[in-house]
C-alpha cells in the first residue's frame, strides 16, 4: 500500500514538473524475471525509474539509507524501502557478493531488478566500463536484460546530488538482450566480461553518452587526488 500512495503522489508530482518521455516500455516483459540495466548520473535515477515503470523495481542501496535514527531517519527507512530499494551493506568484505546474491533472489522470484552495471555513478556524465555482476546475474538466472537511459538527468541534478532543478527529461528502453547461448558459463570471466561489454555497448547506443574504458571508481578517485 505505501509503494502505490508514494507511487500515485510522487508519479502525479512528476508528470506535473517534468513531463518526462518515455520511449520502449513494450520492451519490458509484463510478467516473470527481468534486468533493467542503465547508465547511473544522479541520486534520483532509480526514483524516477520507479515512477515510469509499471511493474515495481527492486534495487540495491546503501544500508546508510534506512538506519538513521529518529524521525528523519524513519522518513528515509520508509521512502527507500517503498521505492524498492533493498539494503545492502556494499562497504563491507563481502559486499558485493551480499549485492549479487540480493538480485539472484528477487530475479528467481520472477521480480524486476534494476542495476548499474557502472557500479557508482559517473562522476562527469561519460558512460564508464561496466562491471561483471550483470552478467553474472543474467546467466546464473536467465532473465533477459533490456538495457535502459535517462536522458536530461544531468541537468535535473547537476554533479549527481544535490537540489532538483526543472529540466525535461527522456526514459528510454532498448529491446531485451538474450544470453541464453552462454547458459552454464557463468565461471568463465571471457564470457563475462563479453557480455557485460555487450550491455553497456546497447546502453551507450540508447544515451549517446562517451564511452571510457575504465572503471568509473578510479576514474573518481583520479579525479579526487
Amino acid at each position: 500500500m505505501s509503494r502505490i500512495l508514494l507511487k500515485a503522489f510522487l508519479g502525479l508530482l512528476m508528470r506535473v514538473l517534468y513531463r518526462p518521455k518515455v520511449e520502449g516500455t513494450e520492451n519490458i516483459p509484463g510478467s516473470g524475471p527481468v534486468i533493467l540495466a542503465g547508465s547511473h548520473v544522479t541520486f534520483v535515477d532509480s526514483l524516477f525509474l520507479a515512477l515510469v515503470v509499471k511493474r515495481q523495481v527492486f534495487f540495491i542501496g546503501k544500508d546508510e539509507y534506512v538506519t538513521g535514527k529518529g524521525i528523519k531517519g524513519r522518513l528515509m527507512a520508509w521512502f527507500f524501502g517503498s521505492s524498492g530499494m533493498i539494503p545492502v551493506d556494499r562497504d563491507g568484505g563481502h559486499g558485493g557478493v551480499a549485492a549479487l546474491m540480493t538480485g539472484r533472489r528477487i530475479l528467481d522470484e520472477g521480480k524486476v531488478f534494476g542495476i548499474y552495471p557502472e557500479g557508482t555513478r559517473s562522476p562527469d556524465g561519460r558512460l564508464y566500463r561496466g562491471r561483471t555482476g550483470i552478467a553474472r546475474l543474467t546467466l546464473m538466472t536467465g532473465a533477459p536484460v533490456v538495457p535502459f537511459a535517462m536522458l536530461g538527468m544531468d541537468k535535473v541534478q547537476p554533479g549527481g546530488k544535490g537540489k532538483l532543478r526543472l529540466a525535461p527529461v527522456t526514459v528510454r528502453f532498448g529491446e531485451p538482450l538474450d544470453f541464453s547461448r552462454y547458459e552454464g558459463m557463468d565461471r568463465d570471466r571471457y564470457i563475462l566480461r563479453a557480455v557485460t561489454d555487450e550491455v553497456m555497448s546497447e546502453v551507450m547506443s540508447l544515451s549517446g553518452q562517451e564511452y571510457v574504458d575504465v572503471y568509473a571508481t578510479k576514474a573518481r578517485a583520479s579525479k579526487a587526488a
